[in-house]
């Protein structure tokens, strides 16, 4: 079994736990950003997932983007309900995940209330997700990465 920083090792727990057929691969330069994770990996810019949390109404929702869109707000506003919602700091984005910007993966997640998923991953046999560094990213299924976090699926880039 691969030695993992462990971040890298939540993630991986939770695959073997669900028994998921996932890989996990190293990039040893990094992904910063979803642009630099397609051309790491040799994939199309919209099978990356982008882990980004907002605060909705005083609680952190998760959203599952594609690489080559923006998540909009109004569109996470209808999905919730809430009132209120941004952006969440780089503090709070730890907080919910338990990682850190550039690295987040969608589980485990500490104190994330609810998972959205844009309903595009769908086209996709694969896509790949923050496997919990900037160093980690994991080829999944998008059908098991909404099972694994019980996300709804909706259309989060929308206006």
């Amino acid at each position: 079994m691969p030695e993992w920083p462990e971040p890298v090792e939540r993630v991986a727990a939770v695959l073997r736990a669900a028994a998921v057929d996932a890989r996990i691969e190293e990039f040893s330069e990094g992904a910063a950003t979803a642009r630099d994770a397609a051309r790491l990996i040799g994939c199309e810019l919209s099978q990356i997932v982008k882990s980004l949390v907002f605060v909705c109404d005083g609680a952190f929702v998760l959203a599952l983007v594609p690489g080559d869109q923006r998540a909009s707000e109004a569109a996470i506003a209808r999905a919730t309900g809430a009132g209120d919602v941004r952006v969440a700091t780089a503090d709070e984005v730890m907080f919910a995940t338990g990682f850190a910007p550039g690295g987040v993966a969608p589980f485990p997640a500490r104190a994330v209330t609810r998972t959205l998923i844009d309903t595009s991953f769908v086209q996709h046999q694969v896509v790949w997700m923050g496997a919990g560094t900037s160093e980690y990213m994991a080829a999944i299924s998008p059908h098991e990465l909404q099972r694994l976090t019980s996300a709804a699926a909706v259309d989060l880039v929308g206006s």
